[in-house]
C-alpha cells in the first residue's frame, strides 16, 4: 500500500530500536549508515584515490611492484563487488581501487610516453638549432633558450643559459642559433631531500641543461603573435615601473617574473607571499570576477539584451573567454592551465545555475589536472594551491563557519569586522594546510603568511591588477603615467611588507628533510578532515597530529655530502652546521642549509674549534650518543702521499673525497669516495643512530636510467657542429 503523498512510510518504534542495536554490534551495518549520511562526499574521494595509485608509482621502485600493485587494486575492487553485496562500502572501496590502480597505471604511461634520451655525461658542444621557447630573467643577466636540437648525439630538446646581453631583442621561438655551450645532464638531488630537477626535466622532455660559451649567431624568424605580444607588453610595463617593482607588475600580466632581484623573491618567499608571483588561482579568479562585474553593468545598459537574454550568462561566456586570453597571453604554463579550467568549472555552474564553489568543483577540477599532467601530483605547485583552495571551501562549507560569517542586517562598522574576521581566520587555516607542505618541499615556512596575506591578497587584487589593466588601456591614449604611479607604489608597498616580515624575529620555521611517512600521514589527515561532514571528520587529527610529531621529532643530520663528494656540511658542538669549502656557492649553501633544517649562514669548517685543516684536508671530531666519531674529508684537486692518505683513513671513522681514494683505504666505518657516492648519490647521516640517508635507491622510474647519448669528447678539427655535417 503506497503511503500518502508528501509523507514518509511509517515505521515501527520497535524496528527502529532493533536497527539501532544491530547497528551497534555489526561494525559493517554502523560502516553503511555512516557512509549513508556522508553519501554526498563519497565523490570527493575520486581525485584522491586516482592521485594516491600515481603517488603509489613513485614510491615504488620496481615495475614488478606497480604490476603487483594494479592488480591487487582490481583484485580488490573485485573481491568488494562479490562480498559486499550492494552497499556503499562495497562500491566505495571498488571505485576507490579501480581508481587507484587507473592512477598509477596513468602516470606509467605518462612517463613512457615523453621519454627521450638524456646527456650521458658533461660535455663542450657546438649547436645550431631552432628555439622553442625563450624565458627572460633580467633581474640575473640571463635568458634561458629551449633549444629542439637535430644531432643524434645530442638529446632532442636542452636548455641553454645565455648573457642576455649577447641576445638581440629580436629573437622569439623558431629563431635559428648557433652557439658553443656546456651541456650537463639533469641533475638528480644533490643530497636527500633536495630538489629533483632529473625528475621534473624528464616530464618536460629536458636532456640536458648548460651554459652558452662565447659569441651567439642568431638567424632571426618572425616570432608568434602571442610571443610578440607578451614581449612587448613585458618590455612595456618595464619601462613604465623599474626594478623589482616592475618584475612583480610583468608577472602579472605575462607571466614573466624575472626582473624580480634573488633578494625580493627570497623575501617574498620567507613572508608567505611568493604566490603572487605564480600566475595562477588567485590571478585567474580576479580577472574572471572583474570581467564579469564590468560585463553585467555593460549589458544591463542595454534594455533589450536584459529581457532577450540571461545576462549572468552572457558575462560568464564573456569571462570565460577573457580567462582564455589572459592563460595563453601569460604563456598557458601548467598551474596557469590548471587555475583555467577550475574557473571554467565554476562559470559552468553559475551558468547551470548551481552553487559556484563547492568541493564537488574542486574535486573535477583537479581530476581534470591529474589526467592530463599525472607528475603534477608529485609538485609543490599542485599541491599547495588545491590544499588551499580545498582548505578555503571546506571551512566556509562549515556551518559553524558560515553561520558566523553570513550576510546579515548589520552595520557597516559589523559588516567590516566580520570581513576582516573571515580574512583573518582564512588565512590561519590556508597557513596551517600549507605549513606541512612547505616544510615537505622547501624545509622552510613562513608563520607570519597568514597576516602578510590579509593585507597583501586585498591590495595585489582591489588596487595593483585593476590599476595595471586601467593604466595599459589608457597608454593607447597617452594617458596611463598617473595610474602606472598608483600601481608603482602599491607594488613598493608590497615589496616593503615582504622584506619586513621576512626580517621579523622568527619570521621562517625551518626543519630538516621531512620523513615521508610523517608527510603522507598528515596529508591523510587533512583530506579526512576536509572531504567529510559528520563529527567523525575529526578523527584526521589523529593522523595529523602524529605526522608533526613525526616531523618535528625528525633528528637533524649531523653530516651531509653532496652527491659529487665535494661539499660536505659538518654540525658543530654548539649545533652549527658548517661547511668544507668556504667558497661554495650561494646555491650550494641555500640546498645544504635546507636540509640541515638551518635558516641562517653556514659558518666554515676551518673556524671550528674541534676541527684542523689544512689547504688539502680538513678533520673534524662530532659527538653523538656518547661516542666520538673522526671525520675526514678531502677539499683539494692536489695529490695527498698514499702514506699520509692511508694513515688518515686508518685513524678515521668517516671518510669523504671527491676522487677515487687508494684500495687500501678504509676508515673504522664509512668510506665516501667517487666511486660509491656515484652508487649512492648525496647522503645524510645521523650519528646517534647510525643511520645513512641516501638519494640513489634502486629503482624502475625511467628518469633513473634512462637511455643516453654521448657527444665526442673533443670537437673534431675543421668541423663545425652544424646537422649533417
Amino acid at each position: 500500500m503506497a503511503s500518502r503523498p508528501g509523507r514518509a512510510p511509517s515505521t515501527h518504534p520497535g524496528t527502529l530500536q532493533i536497527g539501532a542495536w544491530a547497528a551497534a554490534f555489526n561494525p559493517l551495518l554502523w560502516i553503511e549508515h555512516w557512509l549513508e549520511r556522508e553519501r554526498d562526499q563519497l565523490a570527493l574521494w575520486l581525485p584522491v584515490a586516482l592521485g594516491g595509485g600515481m603517488a603509489a608509482w613513485l614510491m615504488l621502485p620496481a615495475r614488478g611492484q606497480w604490476i603487483a600493485f594494479i592488480l591487487g587494486c582490481l583484485a580488490l575492487a573485485a573481491a568488494a563487488l562479490a562480498t559486499g553485496r550492494g552497499g556503499r562500502l562495497a562500491r566505495s572501496i571498488a571505485v576507490g581501487a579501480l581508481a587507484a590502480a587507473l592512477g598509477c597505471s596513468l602516470i606509467w604511461w605518462r612517463a613512457d610516453r615523453v621519454a627521450a634520451p638524456v646527456l650521458a655525461r658533461p660535455a663542450v658542444v657546438d649547436l645550431a638549432a631552432p628555439v622553442e621557447r625563450i624565458e627572460r630573467l633580467p633581474a640575473r643577466g640571463i635568458v634561458r633558450l629551449t633549444l629542439a636540437t637535430e644531432r643524434s648525439d645530442l638529446p632532442p630538446r636542452v636548455r641553454v643559459n645565455v648573457d642576455a646581453a649577447k641576445l638581440r631583442a629580436g629573437i622569439g621561438a623558431g629563431s635559428r642559433v648557433m652557439l658553443k655551450a656546456r651541456l650537463m645532464p639533469p641533475a638528480a638531488p644533490a643530497v636527500p631531500g633536495a630538489y629533483d630537477f632529473a625528475r621534473v626535466a624528464w616530464f618536460s622532455g629536458l636532456g640536458a641543461t648548460g651554459t652558452a660559451l662565447g659569441p651567439i649567431t642568431i638567424e632571426p624568424t618572425r616570432a608568434t603573435s602571442g610571443e610578440r605580444m607578451r614581449d612587448r607588453l613585458t618590455r612595456h610595463i618595464h619601462g613604465r615601473v623599474e626594478g623589482s617593482a616592475g618584475g612583480i607588475a610583468a608577472a602579472l600580466v605575462t607571466g614573466d617574473r624575472g626582473a624580480i632581484t634573488p633578494e625580493d623573491d627570497e623575501a617574498l618567499r620567507r613572508a608567505g607571499l611568493a604566490h603572487l608571483l605564480s600566475v595562477s588561482g588567485l590571478h585567474v579568479t580576479a580577472v574572471v570576477g572583474a570581467t564579469m562585474l564590468v560585463a553585467l553593468r555593460l549589458l544591463a545598459l542595454f534594455p533589450v539584451l536584459a529581457i532577450r537574454f540571461r545576462l549572468p550568462l552572457v558575462a560568464a561566456l564573456i569571462a570565460a573567454g577573457v580567462a582564455g586570453f589572459y592563460t595563453w597571453l601569460t604563456g598557458a604554463e601548467v598551474p596557469t592551465v590548471r587555475s583555467l579550467v577550475a574557473a571554467l568549472i565554476v562559470l559552468a555552474a553559475l551558468a547551470l545555475g548551481r552553487e559556484a564553489i563547492t568541493l564537488r568543483l574542486v574535486a573535477a577540477g583537479a581530476l581534470v589536472v591529474l589526467v592530463l599532467w599525472p607528475e603534477s601530483i608529485a609538485s609543490a605547485s599542485f599541491q599547495l594551491s588545491f590544499a588551499a583552495v580545498t582548505a578555503i571551501v571546506a571551512l566556509h562549507e562549515s556551518p559553524v563557519v558560515h553561520s558566523w560569517f553570513a550576510p546579515r542586517e548589520e552595520g557597516r562598522q559589523w559588516r567590516l569586522l566580520r570581513g576582516l574576521g573571515s580574512l583573518l581566520l582564512t588565512g590561519l587555516v590556508i597557513e596551517l594546510v600549507l605549513m606541512p607542505i612547505g616544510l615537505f618541499h622547501f624545509h622552510k615556512a613562513g608563520l607570519y603568511g597568514s597576516l602578510a596575506n590579509l593585507v597583501a591578497i586585498p591590495l595585489t587584487t582591489f588596487v595593483v591588477m585593476p590599476a595595471e589593466a586601467l593604466a595599459l588601456l589608457l597608454d593607447a591614449v597617452g594617458l596611463g603615467a598617473p595610474i602606472w604611479w598608483v600601481a608603482e607604489v602599491a607594488l613598493k608597498g608590497l615589496l616593503w611588507l615582504s622584506n619586513a616580515v621576512a626580517g621579523a624575529p622568527g619570521s621562517v620555521a625551518a626543519l630538516p628533510t621531512m620523513p615521508v611517512a610523517a608527510f603522507a600521514l598528515m596529508v591523510a589527515g587533512g583530506l579526512w578532515i576536509a572531504l567529510w561532514r559528520t563529527r567523525w571528520r575529526w578523527l584526521g587529527t589523529l593522523p595529523f597530529a602524529t605526522g608533526a610529531i613525526m616531523a618535528v621529532a625528525a633528528p637533524a643530520p649531523d653530516l651531509i655530502v653532496t652527491g659529487d663528494g665535494r661539499h660536505v656540511e659538518i654540525r658543530g658542538r654548539d649545533g652549527s652546521m658548517r661547511v668544507l669549502r668556504e667558497r661554495a656557492g650561494e646555491y650550494v649553501r641555500g640546498m645544504l642549509s635546507e636540509a640541515a633544517g638551518i635558516d641562517g649562514e653556514l659558518g666554515a669548517i676551518d673556524d671550528a674549534d674541534d676541527a684542523r685543516c689544512s689547504r688539502d684536508v680538513c678533520t673534524a671530531t662530532l659527538g653523538a650518543g656518547g661516542r666520538r666519531w673522526r671525520v675526514a674529508a678531502t677539499r683539494s684537486g692536489d695529490l695527498i702521499p698514499i702514506g699520509a692518505m692511508l694513515r688518515l683513513c686508518r685513524t678515521s671513522d668517516i671518510v669523504v673525497s671527491d676522487r677515487r681514494l687508494p684500495r687500501g683505504c678504509e676508515p673504522r666505518w664509512l668510506r665516501l669516495d667517487r666511486p660509491k657516492l656515484a652508487k649512492t648519490g648525496g647522503v645524510s647521516i645521523d650519528l646517534d643512530s647510525a643511520r645513512v640517508a641516501r638519494v640513489a635507491w634502486p629503482g624502475d622510474q625511467p628518469w633513473l636510467s634512462p637511455v643516453r647519448v654521448a657527444p665526442p669528447r673533443l670537437p673534431q678539427p675543421g668541423r663545425s657542429g652544424r646537422p649533417g655535417e
